[in-house]
């Protein structure tokens, strides 16, 4: 079952290879979301400083009924921070406001703010933050480091100069939105892909083709897509706070077809996503 398996991260850290995403889930139901979850089988949750509600989440881990060294807890450093300062600082503050002693993986959310996504210059910035990460990681805060909408060339920003290479990158990846290159560049430095959004934000429910393909199989739109991107070798990490939505994505345990890999990965762009356009990641950029 796919809720038992994982993936080993550099420096030899388990991560569970299907994760709970929490963007959108507010801090008074994170809690109570990841208890949930936890009795369906899930160990690991992820979350952000821009989700607002990291106070929920570590509320769910410290009293959710397993021990803390069988979870694992992600969350993400806010894009704008881009200096050490103000990046050490936050990593303190996730800690204490999550009431944790660690945190499992920890991740710039964006090489630019938001909003100025895919826009300056930041390489300093972002080296500045990694060196924060950096520093965390070694002194016991954060038990792995990463990076999270970063392109090739952010990555290699961050190889130039580090003394602990990224672990993970995590990317919109869907049938629809698959950056092979990108994956392949991450995959040649052991870097772990994670995919959020793995069903597009629901948007993906109105593809006839997706709906067929997913006939064959006998299971569910957001199954299939579920699937896929555990056949590309990343981590999903849907988001859901609804009991029977968890059950049904940790129920992916069959095989696509090489044939339908390609129909799914051959996809036309997907161009709308309904009202998560106006985020930048969903805009185009």
């Amino acid at each position: 079952m796919i809720l038992n398996e994982t993936y080993i991260l550099p420096g030899g850290v388990k991560i569970p290879k299907l994760g709970l995403g929490t963007w959108f889930i507010e801090d008074d139901r994170a809690a109570q979301a990841f208890r949930d979850a936890v009795k369906i089988g899930y160990r690991h949750i992820d979350t952000a400083q821009a989700y607002a509600n990291e106070r929920g989440v570590g509320e769910g881990v410290r009293t959710c009924g397993i021990p803390r060294e069988e979870l694992f807890v992600t969350t993400k450093l806010a894009a704008e921070l881009k200096s050490y300062e103000a990046a050490a600082e936050a990593i303190d503050g996730s800690l204490k406001l999550m009431g944790l002693d660690h945190i499992d993986l920890m991740l710039i959310h964006s090489p630019q703010p938001w909003d100025d996504f895919r826009g300056g210059d930041y390489a300093e910035g972002n080296r500045e933050a990694w060196r924060a990460l950096e520093d965390a990681y070694k002194a016991g805060k954060l038990r792995s480091i990463g990076v999270s909408n970063f392109k090739q060339e952010d990555i290699e920003n961050l190889l130039s100069g580090c003394t602990v290479a990224p672990m993970v990158n995590q990317l919109l990846v869907h049938a629809g939105n698959t950056p092979f290159e990108l994956i392949a560049y991450c995959q040649s430095k052991d870097i772990l892909v994670e995919a959020y959004s793995p069903i597009a934000h629901g948007e993906i429910l109105k593809n006839p083709e997706v709906a067929s393909i997913a006939g064959k199989y006998h299971v569910s739109v957001p199954q299939l897509c579920i699937r896929y991107t555990l056949q590309l070798g990343t981590l999903p990490l849907p988001k859901t706070a609804n009991l029977q939505h968890m059950h049904d994505n940790a129920q992916v345990d069959f095989v696509i077809s090489d044939a339908d890999m390609e129909i799914l990965k051959n996809m036309e762009q997907m161009q709308d996503y309904g009202e998560y356009s106006a985020f930048p990641v969903f805009s185009g950029k």
